[in-house]
Formats: structure tokens, C-alpha cells, sequence
């Protein structure tokens, strides 16, 4: 039996309406974020695969404006800027990915411990907070990294060390709430140790906090990273990193090479955009009330 024409109407009313709850904001969101993090992980591989050749020395055609064959340019040893810029990003987005990991972890393992109901553990705690945030953030990173003797290494563990503390004090807040929380008391009352506690109801309740925080961290360790390097107590001269780009520059623009600057920043700024809005959006897809938007 053929369907009527009101039939048919209803069935395709009714695939507009599951495709519209199909494709909704959070849909919408996660197809975005993907696409952030596709762009970020092209720009590291595309560095990481560009050989030495791609940003070798050509006095021939050093200080050239951007054109079609050098969409950035080429700086004073002939070096194409494009090339430089992509390599500098991609290392600047593996000591923010390698410095944030490691601070993430620093932050989840001290907001734990602190909020573990041991008094003297809990002050020592925020009195290590508060320590490390009394002293001016950029300062605490050129001592850290000139102690450790500068490099890849003094940048690591300068921007790990000093970039933990505002998600310890966040993971701390949400521990002391999960502890008051009844299933927990019931827990103990059925004699389950804190150790027991801790593993089962309150770590699993940290995940989406400590990926949050985590990529909230990329940004802000790849701007201190770049800043590091730009006063020269980061990486070292030879390293093709947008801080050094960015120094080198400025001897420059005052005799209007432009380009030198504006392109490496330009790619600062975007790609400090997109860790920032790719963890905005991990947040509210980890939002337990955006899940039917």
C-alpha cells in the first residue's frame, strides 16, 4: 500500500527533526574542537617533518618582502620565514604540551594530598601555593631556567614547576566537596580505607578537571615559553623558536622589514587562541548540563 502525501510529509518532518537534534550546539562543539586540534597537531607534525635544508642560510635572497614564493618572507641570511615560523611553533607547542603535562600532574597530586583531612598536610600544601605564587611569575622562571642551566631543559622545568598552582588550588576545593558528599560517608562507614576513597570515588571524579586545567595550561605555558626565550634565558640562539624569531626581529623593523615580526607573532597569537578555545570547549563538552543542548 503506497504512503499518502501526509504520510510522506510526517517522514521527512521527522528525519528534519532527528537531524536537527542530531546536529546540535554540542554536535556542533565536539566537529570544532576536533578540527582545533587537528589544525594544532598539523602545525607540530608539519615542524617536526621540515628538515634542515627547509630553513638553511641563501645570502642570494636574504631581507625579501613576502610574495608568493615566501608568503612570510625571508630574514637577513635568507632563511625563509614561513619555514622558521612553522618549526618555532611546533617547538613551542612540545615544551607547552611536555610543561603542562607535567604541571597538571604537579597540581592534581598536591590539591589531592592537601584535601586528604590531614591538617599539618593540608597548611604545608598551601603554604607551598602560596609560596611559589608570592614570587613574580616571570622572575621565578628566569631563576628556575638559568639554574638549570638555561636550554630545552631550564624551559621545561621553569614553566612546569611555576604553572601549577591555580589548578591545585582548584582540584583541592572540588576534593573537599566530594569528601563531604554522602556516598563517600558511607564508604567509610562500611570501613573503606582513604586510600581505598581516594582511588575509587574521588580520582575519577578529577579526570575532567585535570584534562580541563590541562589544556587551559598549553596557553599560557607556551606564552611564558616564547617570553623566556625573547629575553634570552630560554632556548638556546641556534634553536629555530618563535621567542628567538621574535628578538631577532627587532633589530630590524626599524629599517621596515615588518614581516620579520608580524607573521611569528601573528602564528603566536593563533595558535595561543586555539589551545584557549580548545579547552573552553573541552569544558563544556565535559559539562554535565550541556549534554542535551
Amino acid at each position: 500500500m503506497n504512503p499518502t502525501a501526509s504520510e510522506k510529509g510526517g517522514f521527512y518532518i521527522g528525519r528534519a527533526r532527528m537531524g536537527r537534534r542530531f546536529w546540535n550546539r554540542r554536535m556542533r562543539l565536539i566537529v570544532l574542537t576536533f578540527l582545533m586540534f587537528a589544525v594544532i597537531f598539523g602545525v607540530y607534525l608539519a615542524g617536526a617533518v621540515l628538515g634542515e635544508e627547509a630553513i638553511a642560510a641563501d645570502f642570494s635572497r636574504k631581507g625579501l618582502a613576502p610574495s608568493w614564493e615566501h608568503p612570510f618572507g625571508t630574514d637577513m641570511l635568507g632563511r625563509d620565514m614561513l619555514a622558521r615560523t612553522v618549526k618555532g611553533l611546533s617547538v613551542s607547542i612540545l615544551v607547552g604540551t611536555v610543561a603542562s603535562g607535567v604541571s597538571a600532574v604537579i597540581a592534581l597530586i598536591v590539591g589531592v594530598v592537601a584535601a586528604m583531612g590531614i591538617s599539618w598536610l593540608d597548611h604545608l600544601m598551601n603554604w607551598l601555593i602560596d609560596l611559589v605564587m608570592g614570587i613574580p611569575h616571570m622572575v621565578l622562571l628566569i631563576l628556575i631556567s638559568f639554574s638549570c642551566g638555561k636550554g630545552l631543559r631550564g624551559v621545561l622545568a621553569g614553566v612546569a614547576v611555576t604553572h601549577w598552582t591555580g589548578l591545585a588550588r582548584l582540584i583541592r576545593s572540588e576534593v573537599f566537596k566530594i569528601r563531604s558528599e554522602q556516598y563517600v560517608e558511607v564508604s567509610k562507614k562500611l570501613g573503606h580505607s582513604g586510600r581505598w576513597i581516594t582511588i575509587h570515588h574521588i580520582l575519577p571524579h578529577m579526570v575532567p578537571q585535570f584534562l580541563i586545567g590541562l589544556i587551559l595550561l598549553f596557553p599560557h605555558a607556551i606564552m611564558h615559553e616564547s617570553g623566556l626565550t625573547f629575553l634570552g634565558f630560554g632556548l638556546p640562539p641556534e634553536q629555530p623558536a618563535i621567542g628567538i624569531i621574535l628578538s631577532e626581529s627587532m633589530k630590524y623593523i626599524a629599517a621596515g622589514n615588518w614581516w620579520l615580526a608580524f607573521f611569528p607573532g601573528l602564528m603566536l597569537v593563533m595558535t595561543v587562541f586555539l589551545f584557549d578555545r580548545l579547552g573552553e570547549n573541552l569544558k563544556k563538552i565535559l559539562d554535565p548540563y550541556s549534554v542535551h543542548e
